[in-house]
C-alpha cells in the first residue's frame, strides 16, 4: 500500500466522504435504518440541510457541537454537518449517566447539545428514550427534522470557538471530533482527533477489509466511540458500501440481519460473539444436522468477521469461527490512535490471538522491560492531536518525536505480529511478582462456565496486592455458584503459578461495561477495595 499516495488522495474533511459518493453514485444505498434506506444522494443533501440548521442555531466554525445519541442517521448527519462547517463533533452515547453527560458538556464548552431521540423510519429500535431524558433534564426543545425528532439544548452564550486551522496541512491540524475516553482511572479525557486522523483510518481500514460498494456492513458498534466512528462508519462509507444501523446490540436482531439482510461484513467486540454462542449453542455440542444447517445459513453471505475493543479469548475465537464459517480476525487500537494500530490480514488469518501487524503507515516499537516484554509505542497519521485542555497530559502521552505511549504491554514475534500482554497500569504486583490480568482472564474464560471475566488488583496490608477475579457466569452453568467457584479455583491452580491465582473469585450477574462492551475495571477495582475495607472494619 502506497501510504504517501493514500495520504495525498485524502479529502480535506470527513464530510467529503458522502459528497464524493453522492457525485459518483447518488442512488447507491449508504445507510439503512429499520426499513428505511438512505442513498448517498439523500445523505449528502441531508448533511447540507443539517449544516444550515446548525448555522441558524448559532453554531460557528471552531465551536463544539455535542451529539447525544445511539446509532442513527441523525447522528451521522450531525457529525458530517459539523465537520463541513469546521465545528467539532463531541460524541456521547445516550446511555451514559446524567453526570457523565454534564461532565462532557461542561468540559468541552459545547455551543449546542443536540439529543437524537426518534427516527423518521418509524423503527422502534431507532428511538432513544435515554437521549430524550437527557434532553428534558437540559431544558432542550423538541423539533421535527428530516430524521424524525431531535431535541435542541439551550445556546451556550459563553462558549468560545477554537481557532480554525488554515493552510496545506488543514486536515492534519483541524479537529473533527472530540471523543471522551472511559479512562482506566475512571476520569475521562477528551481526545482530539483531526480530519486526517479519521480519514486515514477509514481509508486503510476499508482497504485492508477489501470493502467495495457491494458490501453490507453491520453498524452496531457505537458511533459515539472511535471504533464505531472511524473503522465501522467512516470506513464503510469511504468505500461506498452500505451501513446497516443498529442502535444497540441485540443477539436476535443480529441473527435476523445475518439471515435476511445478507450482511457481508461483521465487526464487533468479543462479548457480542459470546452472546451469539449463548443463543445458538457451541458448534459441535450436540446440535445435530439442523444446527449445522442453521449455522451454514447464518454465515452464508459473510466474507469478513472481526473482533476488537477488548482481548479475544482463544476458545471464543474457535467457537465463533465454527459458528459463522469464517476466520475471526483480530485487531488492536485505542481512542488516542483513532483507533486502529494493528490487525490481522484478510489473506492470512491466524489461529492464535495475535492482534496482527501494524497497519500500513504506522510504526511500532517496544520499550524493553521485565520478562522480555515492554510498553508499546506507536507513531503515524493516526496519532491524536492531544487531550483537550490538558497540555501536560498530552506531553506525557506523546513525546517530542510524535511517538504515542499506548500504556499497553506487548511482545512481538519475529514475523512482526503483535501480542498484547496487558495494560501497564493494570499490572498487579503480588509478593514482588508481576501478574498481568489478561493472562488470568484468558485461563478463566477458557472454562465453559465463564462467559467473561475481569481481574483487578486490590491493595492489602504492607503495600502488597492480591488478585481478585470477577466472573460473569454462562447462564447454562450458573446453577450452583459455590460449587463453580471451587471448580474455577482448581481450574486456575492447574494452569497458573500460585502467585497468579486469585485470592477471591466473585460471580456477578453481569460485569459493568461501557456501551462498546468494554469492561469498566475502574468500577471493579473500587468494589474490590470497598469490600476489603468493609471486611477490615468488621474484624
Amino acid at each position: 500500500m502506497d501510504i504517501a499516495a493514500l495520504l495525498a488522495g485524502l479529502p480535506p474533511r470527513i464530510s467529503d466522504i458522502p459528497r464524493r459518493w453522492a457525485e459518483r453514485a447518488p442512488h447507491a444505498p449508504a445507510l439503512r435504518e429499520g426499513e428505511r434506506v438512505w442513498t448517498y444522494g439523500e445523505l449528502a443533501a441531508a448533511v447540507d440541510a443539517t449544516a444550515q440548521r446548525l448555522r441558524e442555531l448559532g453554531v460557528r466554525p471552531g465551536d463544539r457541537l455535542m451529539v447525544v445519541a445511539e446509532n442513527c442517521v441523525a447522528q451521522i448527519a450531525l457529525i458530517f454537518a459539523a465537520a463541513s462547517m469546521d465545528a467539532w463533533a463531541v460524541n456521547a452515547n445516550s446511555r451514559l449517566s446524567a453526570r457523565e453527560i454534564a461532565q462532557f458538556r461542561e468540559h468541552s464548552g459545547a455551543r449546542r447539545v443536540i439529543y437524537c431521540c426518534g427516527s423518521a423510519a418509524g423503527a422502534a429500535t431507532a428511538a432513544s428514550p435515554e437521549a430524550a431524558a437527557h434532553g428534558e433534564r437540559d431544558g432542550a426543545q423538541r423539533e421535527s427534522w428530516l430524521f424524525g425528532e431531535w431535541m435542541i439544548g439551550p445556546l451556550n452564550e459563553a462558549a468560545q470557538p477554537e481557532p480554525v486551522a488554515a493552510g496545506a496541512d488543514f486536515s492534519a491540524r483541524q479537529p473533527a471530533a472530540l471523543i471522551y475516553t472511559t479512562g482506566t482511572t475512571g476520569q475521562s479525557k477528551g481526545v482530539m482527533l483531526s480530519h486526517r486522523n479519521l480519514l486515514f483510518v477509514a481509508a486503510v481500514s476499508s482497504t485492508l477489509r477489501g470493502l467495495t460498494p457491494a458490501d453490507r456492513a453491520y453498524g452496531v458498534l457505537p458511533i459515539s466511540h472511535v471504533y464505531g466512528l472511524a473503522s465501522v462508519m467512516l470506513g464503510t462509507l469511504y468505500a461506498g458500501a452500505c451501513l446497516h444501523l443498529q442502535p444497540r446490540f441485540n443477539a436476535d436482531a443480529l441473527l435476523r440481519a445475518l439471515r435476511e439482510d445478507q450482511l457481508t461484513i461483521l465487526q464487533g467486540v468479543p462479548a457480542m460473539y459470546a452472546r451469539l454462542l449463548e443463543i445458538l449453542g457451541q458448534p459441535g455440542a450436540g446440535a445435530g444436522a439442523d444446527g449445522a444447517a442453521r449455522r451454514e445459513t447464518l454465515g452464508a453471505s459473510l466474507r469478513f468477521i472481526y473482533a476488537g475493543g477488548s482481548p479475544l479469548d482463544p476458545v471464543l475465537k474457535r467457537q465463533a469461527e465454527a459458528l459463522l464459517g469464517q476466520p475471526l480476525h483480530n485487531g488492536y487500537g485505542m481512542t488516542e490512535s483513532s483507533p486502529t494500530i494493528s490487525q490481522t490480514r484478510l489473506d492470512a488469518p491466524r489461529g492464535d490471538t495475535s492482534v496482527g501487524y501494524a497497519i500500513p503507515g504506522v510504526e511500532t516499537r517496544i520499550v524493553p522491560a521485565q520478562d522480555a516484554t515492554g510498553e508499546l509505542w506507536v507513531r503515524g497519521p493516526n496519532v491524536m492531536l492531544g487531550y483537550y485542555k490538558e497540555p501536560s497530559l498530552t506531553a506525557a502521552a506523546i513525546d517530542a518525536d510524535g511517538w504515542l505511549n499506548t500504556g499497553d504491554v506487548a511482545r512481538q514475534d519475529a514475523d512482526g505480529a503483535l501480542f498484547i500482554v496487558g495494560r501497564s497500569k493494570e499490572l498487579i504486583i503480588r509478593s514482588g511478582f508481576n501478574v498481568y490480568p489478561l493472562e488470568v482472564e484468558t485461563v478463566l474464560n477458557a472454562h465453559p462456565a465463564v462467559a467473561q471475566s475481569a481481574v483487578v488488583g486490590r491493595t492489602v496490608a504492607g503495600g502488597d496486592e492480591e488478585v481478585i477475579a470477577y466472573v460473569e457466569l454462562d447462564p447454562r452453568h450458573a446453577g450452583q455458584p459455590e460449587v463453580l467457584e471451587g471448580e474455577l479455583h482448581a481450574h486456575l491452580a492447574a494452569a497458573l503459578a500460585p502467585y497468579k491465582c486469585p485470592a477471591e473469585i466473585i460471580p456477578m450477574p453481569s460485569l459493568p461495561a461501557a456501551a462498546t462492551g468494554k469492561i469498566l475495571k475502574s468500577q471493579l477495582r473500587t468494589l474490590a477495595q470497598q469490600a476489603a475495607q468493609t471486611k477490615e472494619t468488621k474484624q
